[in-house]
């Protein structure tokens, strides 16, 4: 590489203009950044909803909350309530929240379960003040002194314009036009440059591939092969439509199940979004606009949108001298609103291994791994949420009920059924309290608790289990409504 390199970034949308704030903001004195993108070509800009992860990385890019929020006409996200999915007429929320308070010998649950058997009536949202939180449509920063955990829901292609202008303004250089050609070093099969349909040639050290599901880089000009989840996770069709908000706007993100797939509903200040996911093998694309559109809470402002994709990753996503990131390196369907996550993280990566001395080989290897590794955590949570279901009521459901897990998963199953013992993932993305939710949510429940709880007399746990809700309930009751929260701390100011 030479002294300041030079990444080109193929691509905008979120994952590009994050991926270029993100470079310039910490790292622009010793590198030059270019972004090459066209107005003629749409992103997917559907991922709205986040997870809590996106306030860190934020923090590391020192963006302003209350600016940012404002910019795109974002909401605060508590979890996603789901509708429908470990049995019809069921429905559970999963929070950011941590449920009660364990110890190093086991967790809060175990606890709960003994109560129970004791004669507490209470469920386990009792104990979580995001959870009571979310249902009571209440937030605020904090809680008294407790700080309450939440995400976000945004407005993408707001959020791609707010990214792009604090860019540009700190020197990334932004190239209007189509790649046309991508040119291979035909001694060590590096990205040389890539020609663009307005005549300029733009050179670089580093490529990084944001071009989406098409992979431009990564697979039409290297050829870096994919591999494909959709054994395990069927859906490759997704329809996204805009409506007017008729509701106050709920802290938290709705997925609803239906029998050809599930429905999301992610609230803005200025709008809702909505979408269904489900696989062409279960259903056609007209009975999912059907089922979508028989479901929307308020008038139409776009027409329902077609998109296409295969689950999966790239089985290298950071190849020779190229390194993908979002919709380029693989795929997994916005169940759990990781898709902004998955870009922050590879982000991070790139930047601390980012070979100054023009050496990829092993930086793309450690890339590599800790990347697939998250990647299949991931994979393996939303599949929890397909497998254990009572749901055997249409064709997708049967399939998802009776499929093949990954071993990974199938262990963390069992032995939760077994003993209550949550396994955390590999990667510490979906903690105990997320794993937990998610099961019991969705009807797998423990058959036995570890015994710590029964070093505690009786009479002690209900009084505990008792000082625990009471706090809880003090603490949502000291929130103001989220609406309220909003609009004075952070009202939109965009006007679509």
């Amino acid at each position: 590489m030479t002294k300041k390199p030079k990444v080109v970034i193929v691509g905008g949308g979120t994952a590009g203009w994050l991926t270029a704030y993100a470079l310039v903001k910490r790292m622009g004195p010793v590198l030059d950044i270019t972004l090459v993108e066209s107005d003629q070509i749409g992103t997917v800009g559907v991922g709205e909803a986040t997870i809590p992860t996106m306030r860190s990385f934020h923090g590391l890019l020192e963006i302003d909350e209350r600016e940012f929020m404002a910019a795109t006409s974002a909401t605060f996200k508590l979890g996603i309530y789901f509708d429908n999915w470990g049995a019809q007429n069921d429905s559970y929320l999963h929070s950011f929240g941590v449920i009660g308070q364990g110890n190093w010998l086991t967790e809060f649950h175990t606890y709960w379960m003994q109560a129970v058997k004791h004669g507490y009536q209470g469920d386990l949202g009792d104990f979580c003040l995001e959870l009571r939180a979310a249902e009571a449509g209440k937030f605020a920063l904090k809680a008294g002194n407790t700080p309450v955990n939440y995400a976000y829901h945004l407005d993408a292609t707001a959020y791609a314009r707010y990214l792009r202008n604090k860019s540009e303004s700190l020197g990334v250089k932004r190239i209007e036009g189509k790649v046309t050609q991508v040119n291979l070093n035909p001694n060590n099969g590096y990205i040389s440059s890539v020609d663009m349909d307005n005549g300029r040639n733009i050179c670089g050290d580093m490529f990084v591939d944001c071009s989406g599901f098409r992979g431009l880089l990564i697979n039409e000009a290297l050829g870096v092969e994919y591999e494909d989840w959709s054994h395990w996770l069927a859906a490759d069709s997704a329809q996204a439509v805009q409506t007017e908000s008729t509701v106050l706007p709920p802290p938290y993100t709705k997925a609803i199940a239906h029998p050809i797939g599930w429905q999301w509903r992610i609230p803005l200040q200025h709008r809702t979004g909505n979408g269904i996911v489900y696989s062409s093998h279960h259903a056609s694309d007209e009975q999912a606009t059907n089922t979508l559109v028989q479901h929307l809470q308020g008038p139409m402002l776009t027409e329902p949108r077609q998109i296409r994709f295969t689950t999966g990753r790239r089985k290298q996503p950071w190849y020779k001298n190229c390194l993908s990131i979002g919709l380029s390196s693989g795929f997994l369907e916005p169940l759990e609103s990781t898709s902004i996550h998955l870009i922050t993280t590879s982000i991070v990566r790139l930047m601390r291994l980012l070979p100054f001395d023009g050496q990829m080989e092993l930086s793309a290897a450690s890339y590599n791994e800790e990347t697939i590794r998250e990647l299949e955590a991931i994979r393996d949570f939303i599949i929890l949420h397909y497998k254990q279901t009572a749901r055997n009521d249409s064709s997708m459901w049967n399939f998802y009920r009776e499929m093949d897990v990954p071993d990974s998963l199938r262990h963390r199953m069992e032995i939760f059924k077994a003993n209550g013992y949550v396994t955390p993932d590999a990667v510490n993305l979906f903690r105990v309290d997320s794993w937990l939710q998610v099961m019991m949510g969705q009807g797998l429940l423990p058959q036995h608790a570890h015994g710590a709880a029964d070093l505690m007399p009786p009479q002690a746990l209900l009084q505990q289990m008792q000082q625990i809700k009471t706090f809880v309930k003090k603490g949502v009751d000291s929130l103001p409504p989220h609406h309220e929260f909003i609009k004075q701390y952070c009202p939109a100011k965009i006007a679509s």
